[in-house]
């Protein structure tokens, strides 16, 4: 958590967040009013978050990592468009990509795709496409809800679109519960990474065709020449 965040959510009234998220934050600041709900009752929180907006209290909505990237932020601002009135302000976060690539090493410093495998919104159809294109543009790749009970063969599937476009020892890195306890990370290949278990707190890195591994770290080098 940034320290804008903590300094956000230390000046409100009401904390509003999915369950799972607000008994995180609930450890910090144990005093504070919250509101939460279970997954794909998002509208409805964010109607809370509005109503008690629009009664004067001063309100956080969370969101894990970055709040601006898969998070709660973009439907925020949909929902509030005809309350101009309330004033909005996203608070940045540390997103899984890059927390979750510092755990690895470096395997993101050159160009890179973040897709998630979760179609509860996006048609799979629309995630097959991206993940073709990333890995035919030899983009680095950071996968997001690789897999859940029902989308346990999510991640299978996206390696089987990858090995079309790329060698089967492939660098590729696996992080789980980053920023958590029991936080934990290994490197793979691809070809490995297709019969991995991993969940829904697990993130995917997938290399570019220069990824390597370096002192036990995963590192895409950049282009500099050496003298």
């Amino acid at each position: 958590m940034t320290y804008g965040a903590v300094k956000a959510i230390g000046e409100c009234d009401l904390v509003v967040g999915y369950k799972v998220y607000v008994e995180l934050v609930k450890e910090i600041f144990p005093k504070k009013e919250y509101f939460s709900s279970a997954m794909k009752q998002e509208k409805d929180r964010v109607q809370y978050a509005i109503d008690a907006a629009l009664e004067g209290k001063k309100v956080a909505v969370i969101s894990s990592g970055d709040s601006g990237v898969y998070g709660m932020a973009g439907l925020v601002h949909e929902m509030a468009e005809k309350t101009p009135q309330l004033s909005i302000r996203v608070i940045a976060g540390v997103t899984a990509a890059t927390s979750g690539a510092a755990l690895l090493g470096a395997p993101l410093i050159h160009d890179f795709a973040v897709i998630s495998l979760s179609d509860l919104l996006t048609p799979w159809e629309d995630i097959e496409k991206r993940l073709e294109l990333a890995a035919k543009g030899d983009f680095c790749i950071c996968i997001y809800n690789p897999s859940s009970k029902k989308r346990a063969d999510y991640l299978q599937k996206a390696c089987d679109i990858l090995l079309q476009w790329q060698k089967e020892d492939l660098v590729c890195g696996i992080v789980r519960n980053v920023g958590r306890a029991g936080e934990e990370y290994r490197i793979v290949t691809l070809k490995e990474l297709r019969n991995e278990a991993v969940d829904m707190f697990s993130t995917i890195f997938i290399g570019n065709s220069n990824t390597k591994v370096m002192h036990g770290k995963m590192v895409t080098p950049r282009g500099y020449k050496y003298v």
